[in-house]
């Protein structure tokens, strides 16, 4: 039992370390505090793949109650440490985004083109913005045949879980 707590104890000082580091990197005045807008950033950096309706979610509970623009640690800290033990906001495994990708390429040619790609990612469910559009294209489409291979592309996004 002791052996359980003990192990239990490590993961969390282990996640509280990754989660300062995270934090530190945007904290630019050294306060404890960082712009709002780099929440989604520092908790993708940690692994945590959250929608943007629940990045929102996330937010609104580490916000102070009259919001400030910015973010505390002692806020962050507790909510993080238990998103990362419940393992919430998991990437996708790289077995389903094969299969969407397959759907959406229903000649199964093995890639789309970047106009299919453009038309699928801001016409359909979870839009992207332009800005998450430029940044996908520019990581995922072979300048040579202006397409994305997707079989690479999901080898490159997928995490390592180990």
């Amino acid at each position: 039992m002791a052996d359980d707590k003990e192990r239990e104890e490590l993961v969390v000082a282990e996640y509280h370390r990754k989660i300062k580091e995270a934090f530190e990197v945007f904290d630019h005045e050294a306060n404890n505090t960082v712009d709002v807008r780099e929440i989604g950033t520092i908790i993708r950096s940690l692994g945590c793949c959250p929608s943007e309706g629940e990045l929102h979610d996330l937010i609104a509970e580490v916000e102070e109650e009259e919001p400030t623009g910015y973010i505390r640690y002692e806020k962050f800290l507790p909510v993080m440490t238990e998103v990362l033990l419940e393992r919430r906001y998991r990437p996708i495994p790289e077995d389903t985004l094969l299969r969407a990708f397959e759907v959406l390429d229903s000649s199964k040619r093995g890639f789309l083109t970047r106009e299919e790609l453009i038309k699928y990612m801001t016409e359909e469910g979870e839009p992207f913005s332009q800005e998450e559009m430029e940044e996908m294209l520019s990581a995922a489409v072979d300048p040579e045949s202006n397409s994305i291979h997707y079989k690479d592309y999901i080898a490159m996004m997928v995490v390592d879980e180990s």
